[in-house]
């Protein structure tokens, strides 16, 4: 028995003690409903944060593909527009050669080499613009003059033109019939 400190001879009794999460189970309904629909309404923009966190990341890595594509294409591009002055020379020292120089081993080390430069170009993806003979297109040839020839027709080439796929890399530098007498 227990000394009531009040003064008053009863003796005291402990309070029982209230448990809080037993109050939870007797929630009203409409507070469970409530609490209910705030969690599907959180939820629901968490999912919605989600799908635009998910489509800014897609979005960021097709756009880093296509920087890293575009930067391979512009290196590749820079090679070639080095490469052509090369491949132009010794196309130039090979047409201007002695016939008696023709068989020479020397000769066709160089003739060797501009054919390897020519399949460095093909392996690039680039094609010669076809140019003599055809209908003169201001797109993928640059006319420096006129010269005898069916009018409108390219009747000779200066400098051979180059494309990478459907890019022009440079022009083909021609000569276009005036329409007067032949070539």
């Amino acid at each position: 028995m227990q000394h009531n400190p009040s003064g008053h001879g009863a003796p005291e009794t402990a309070a029982p003690e209230r448990d809080d999460s037993a109050q939870t189970d007797d929630q009203s309904p409409e507070t469970a409903n409530a609490e209910l629909e705030a969690a599907r309404a959180e939820a629901k923009e968490n999912f919605a944060k989600y799908q635009r966190a998910l489509a800014d990341f897609q979005n960021y890595k097709r756009r880093t593909e296509e920087e890293r594509a575009q930067a391979g294409r512009l290196a590749n591009l820079a090679f070639v527009l080095n490469i052509l002055p090369v491949v132009d020379d010794l196309q130039r020292a090979l047409d201007s050669l002695d016939v008696k120089l023709a068989g020479l081993q020397w000769v066709e080390g160089i003739r060797a080499i501009q054919r390897k430069f020519e399949g460095a170009l093909q392996a690039s993806g680039v094609t010669e613009i076809q140019a003599e003979g055809q209908d003169f297109d201001p797109n993928v040839h640059e006319a420096i003059g006129e010269d005898l020839g069916e009018e409108g027709k390219v009747v000779r080439v200066l400098q051979k033109g180059y494309r990478m796929g459907d890019r022009v890399v440079r022009p083909a530098i021609v000569m276009v019939g005036n329409g007067q007498g032949q070539a």
